[in-house]
């Protein structure tokens, strides 16, 4: 199993993109943006992530997703330690992320990996998706803002 850095010839892999973020158009400016990273096992991808500088010294963890059938096996973590190692190589000194009130399995592995909650962008979903979204029964409203210092 293989972690890669998208080449530049290939087509981002948006059905993967799309499970962690439904806005074609936000997908598409981020990646314009960031490097994408790919998760590959027998030429298949299975995973993926963005990390996009922020501002200085900073960079973000704006996609990570891992196709349905292989959720909850320890994917999602080995992709984040990847875009921490990859943070530093680049000398960021934060890594940011963002996800959903919604998102409760999100929340968890992301603090389980070493973030810590630093505030609430209230009202995201709604002011930047036009169309609603729910996850576990509650509607996705506000950006919950998590961050770990990488010094």
């Amino acid at each position: 199993m293989d972690i890669r850095l998208l080449r530049p010839s290939e087509t981002p892999p948006y059905e993967l993109l799309l499970l962690a973020d439904p806005s074609r158009h936000i997908v598409d400016d981020y990646l314009k943006r960031g490097e994408c990273f790919l998760i590959e096992e027998n030429d298949l991808t299975i995973g993926v992530y963005v990390l996009l500088p922020t501002r200085p010294e900073t960079a973000e963890l704006v996609n990570i997703a891992v196709i349905e059938s292989r959720q909850g096996k320890g994917l999602g973590k080995k992709l984040i330690s990847h875009a921490i190692e990859q943070a530093r190589a680049s000398a960021f000194k934060i890594l940011e992320v963002g996800t959903g009130n919604s998102s409760l399995p999100q929340l968890a592995l992301y603090q389980k990996c070493g973030f810590r909650m630093t505030g609430v962008d209230s009202g995201f979903f709604i002011r930047h998706y036009e169309e609603e979204i729910w996850e576990n029964g509650i509607q996705c409203r506000d950006m919950v803002r998590l961050q770990m210092d990488l010094s």
